[in-house]
């Protein structure tokens, strides 16, 4: 794939495809909006589920049972996401990338707004627990080919040099949506009392996401298909793969035999580091932190929007860094430094005192959750060949979802009830990055390798 371009008429040899400046930009723009609404909804909900969920949908229990149960409805959407990716993984290497991102964006944006309508458990009982779990589903089935079809499609855009800074516009929208959930929620804790925050006010920031949905599907039905995708060597009328391949478990055993299962579980180790980080910082510190704590609500989800903040600038740097150094020195520094500062920042988090704890959060959220994010969008694409990319992309981000974010604020909320200390969240911080390392040692350098190739990197 040449570099874009801005004279569209431009001519290249057979089997070459071009595309424009205009294009890219629409690409990176798409990119950017969709992992934007994809974390935007997550975080919503993962707030919604660490403040008022065990108020609202399970009010007969005690609290700590309650934010249990709240946040195992947010790992339940992590069950659909699996799901998600297999189903749209297979299309979106078969079909192309461009009509998967249509799909996805539209079960996102319309199962988010569905839960701002829903019913509580003071209205229709139980049900109302068991319509948002429905609503759960349907949300994590269309984000788990997302994130992951985002990222195929700006890396396989993106000029081979500036890659790593192109590409960490996925971790960019994920760290906007996360700003835009914080922010608004940070505004309704400030400006509502409890009363009118349980009552309605909960629902606000899932109805207005309707209006981001209409503008993020109308960009996409304009966006071109993935020059690699048109480039593939088996590609012909746009569409790739056989139907035999592309049935019940082709792609799967595509995906994880031969030698494409050490790429995949080289990925999914380096998936494991920043997603069960993820799942500690952004949504179980807050609700572990209001409700075993007794902080304000107000102090760890404003620490997240100063963070969020910070992280528009740590994002591209470390896009920019690996782009220049290479993938693997930088995410052994981010990785050995997370380890480092996970004890430091939770004995800061967990002080009590509101400069301290913004303090540890901002440091936490940056160098063990953005900073790695920024490395994996374009390391992840990278290791996996073009034939079954998007497939495996999407399967080890997902799984290693579901054993680190979606699992990890469960196992951290029995902890810490069960110790009585905030330990075991330093703890699995460590763990969690250890992994990413040893998979980091592991993998092959992936800076500036031709993504139009069908094989794996390892």
């Amino acid at each position: 794939m040449t570099d874009s371009t801005t004279d569209s008429t431009r001519t290249e040899p057979p089997g070459v495809v071009t595309r424009t400046t205009r294009d890219l930009t629409k690409a990176a723009v798409s990119g950017w909006l969709g992992t934007a609404m994809e974390f935007m909804d997550f975080q919503l909900y993962s707030l919604a589920a660490a403040i008022v969920f065990n108020t609202v949908f399970f009010p007969d229990v005690s609290p700590a049972i309650g934010l249990i149960a709240a946040m195992a409805t947010y790992g339940v959407g992590y069950v659909a996401r699996l799901a998600g990716a297999v189903y749209f993984g297979r299309m979106g290497d078969r079909l192309g990338r461009k009509k998967v991102l249509f799909i996805t964006i539209l079960l996102m944006g319309v199962s988010t707004t569905l839960i701002g309508a829903l019913p509580t458990y003071a209205t229709i009982g139980i049900l109302a627990p068991i319509l948002l779990v429905a609503l759960r589903l349907l949300q994590g089935f269309g984000a788990g080919a997302e994130i992951a079809g985002a990222t195929v499609m700006l890396a396989e855009y993106a000029p081979a040099k500036r890659r790593g800074l192109i590409s960490s516009l996925v971790s960019l929208g994920t760290n906007s949506g996360t700003l835009a959930a914080s922010g608004i929620w940070a505004i309704l804790l400030a400006v509502l009392s409890e009363e009118q925050l349980v009552e309605w006010g909960w629902r606000i920031p899932f109805l207005l996401s309707f209006a981001l949905m209409i503008f993020a599907v109308w960009l996409r039905r304009n966006l071109k298909e993935s020059p690699v995708f048109e480039e593939r060597a088996d590609v012909v009328d746009g569409v790739a793969l056989s139907k035999e391949e592309a049935a019940s478990e082709g792609v799967l055993e595509a995906g994880l035999k031969q030698r494409k299962g050490k790429a995949f579980f080289l990925a999914l180790g380096l998936r494991f580091g920043q997603a069960g980080n993820s799942g500690l910082v952004q949504t179980f510190l807050v609700g572990y932190l209001a409700t075993t704590l007794l902080v304000d609500r107000s102090i760890p989800t404003d620490a997240i929007v100063y963070g969020s903040l910070l992280g528009f600038a740590t994002v591209p740097l470390i896009g920019l860094l690996g782009d220049k150094v290479g993938r693997r020195p930088v995410y052994i520094g981010l990785t050995i430094a997370t380890m480092l500062v996970a004890f430091p920042a939770m004995l800061l988090i967990t002080s009590g005192s509101a400069v301290a704890i913004t303090l540890g959060m901002v440091i936490a959220l940056n160098i063990g959750v953005l900073g790695l994010f920024s490395m994996e969008s374009v390391t992840m694409a990278e290791l996996f060949g073009a034939r079954t990319r998007f497939t495996q992309l999407a399967l080890a981000k997902e799984i290693g979802g579901i054993l680190a974010t979606a699992i990890g604020p469960v196992l951290a909320a029995s902890l810490t009830a069960l110790t009585g200390s905030w330990w075991p969240i330093a703890a699995m911080l460590v763990v969690y990055s250890a992994i990413t390392l040893v998979s980091t040692l592991l993998s092959p350098e992936t800076r500036g390798r031709d993504l139009v190739k069908l094989e794996d990197a390892a």
